[in-house]
């Protein structure tokens, strides 16, 4: 394949939607999920008071298992896809968020309130799998790259402002009035995208639901060297992003006593990873998804070596820490988007499967990465410092493994 043909569209199925609708509705739908993980973070303490809950690190629970179903979902989701093409389920899995975001308002207990949560993570999933099929469907190469920058721009944006709006609408309402908004937006989204996306899979490209050929398409994705090994990096890196949205209402209000001005804080680190995103699909075309991904993630683990040595040394007051986070947070938006066109680049025959599985387990492995360093939380910086080096050096290796010891060498053939 020829630079030419990896920019050119695969897929012209889309129009009449022009590019930029096509990327701003791609990133309305994925954004649903950050929208729920972090708009939550302000009402974790009223939660927690509501449902008289005393073990401090319980509340996180409203997060993990919102992911837990987020990332179970996703294994069905792309088959489903596959199958019966991306509009049904995209439009199913959205009406499941808008119905257990209802669900929520109404909670009467905390396990109730999971139950919900669960739910409406299970409706998520559909989102962003088949938002990652859909392009995959249309473009490839690094023009996919660069699509998927721009989606992953807005939708990386939304954990700037989340929290700080999770908060406004606390102000004038209580926690609740949290999940009327997510119901507002979750219609909003579910419209748009019935009135204005169409199918992108042809009827001559849908897969069979065998269970032989679903596993088969499940082997060819986990047996590609270059998509397993970035799932695993990405999941990798998920899991230090992951660990920071469970702790930073604690590591915020507790350790650095910022009380109700945390998620000031938490955008200003946030924001980072949105000006990564848009540099990244400003440059991806000319640069290549792996000179750009590789550089973020050497940075990335240098930066958290610096925070571990300077937790260690218990010497990280807030405007190092900020600097920090911030700079592995922008080093973040610039990996995740390339890894997952690396990863996907070589299932075009597959895409929703395969983008199915490659969710899972990105998701998965960063929540239980993210879930054991949110819960070793002790009140001090350590053990959150830790778990980030530890994470992404890991990640580290696996690229490694998977580029054969060569980084930042763009494969020209495949257009990246």
């Amino acid at each position: 394949m020829t630079d030419i043909d990896a920019n050119a569209w695969v897929s012209s199925t889309h129009r009449p939607m022009g590019f930029a609708e096509f990327v701003v509705v791609i990133a309305s739908i994925m954004a649903l999920n950050p929208l729920a993980m972090d708009m939550m973070l302000p009402a974790l303490p009223d939660i927690s008071s509501a449902f008289h809950i005393l073990t401090a690190n319980r509340p996180q629970a409203v997060l993990s298992t919102f992911l837990i179903g987020f990332g179970i979902g996703q294994f069905v989701m792309g088959p489903l896809s596959d199958r019966f093409g991306r509009r049904p389920v995209l439009l199913g899995g959205m009406s499941l968020y808008c119905l257990a975001s209802v669900f929520a308002i109404a909670a009467p207990s905390f396990e109730t309130l999971l139950l919900a949560r669960a739910l409406q993570g299970l409706g998520t999933s559909a989102t962003r799998v088949i938002a990652t099929s859909i392009v995959r469907d249309c473009y490839a190469g690094r023009r996919m790259a660069s699509v998927m920058s721009l989606a992953m721009m807005v939708f990386i944006s939304v954990p700037v402002i989340a929290p700080s709006f999770g908060q406004a609408v606390m102000l004038l309402t209580q926690w609740r009035g949290i999940f009327i908004v997510l119901t507002l937006y979750g219609v909003m989204a579910l419209l748009w995208s019935a009135l204005r996306m169409p199918e992108t899979l042809p009827m001559s490209e849908r897969k069979s639901l065998a269970i032989g050929e679903v596993l088969g398409a499940y082997r060819q994705t986990v047996t590609n060297r270059q998509t397993l090994g970035y799932a695993l990096a990405a999941g990798g890196v998920m899991g230090s992003l992951f660990a920071f949205v469970f702790s930073s209402q604690q590591i915020f209000t507790e350790v650095y006593g910022l009380g109700h001005y945390f998620p000031l804080a938490f955008a200003a680190i946030a924001g980072g990873t949105a000006v990564a995103g848009f540099l990244n699909a400003k440059f991806v075309g000319r640069i290549g998804m792996r000179a750009i991904s590789h550089g973020a993630l050497v940075g990335f683990v240098a930066a958290a070596g610096m925070m571990f040595v300077a937790a260690k040394t218990q010497l990280l007051p807030l405007p190092l820490f900020m600097a920090l986070a911030a700079l592995m947070m922008f080093a973040f938006g610039l990996m995740i988007a390339n890894f997952t066109a690396l990863a996907m680049e070589p299932q075009g025959h597959i895409a929703g499967t395969a983008s199915s599985l490659y969710g899972s387990i990105t998701t998965l492995l960063g929540i239980g990465i993210g879930t054991r360093i949110g819960q070793d939380y002790d009140g001090t910086l350590l053990p959150f410092a830790t778990g980030f080096f530890l994470s992404t050096l890991a990640a580290l290796a696996v690229v490694l493994v998977v580029e054969k010891g060569r980084l930042f060498k763009p494969h020209r053939m495949a257009g990246q």
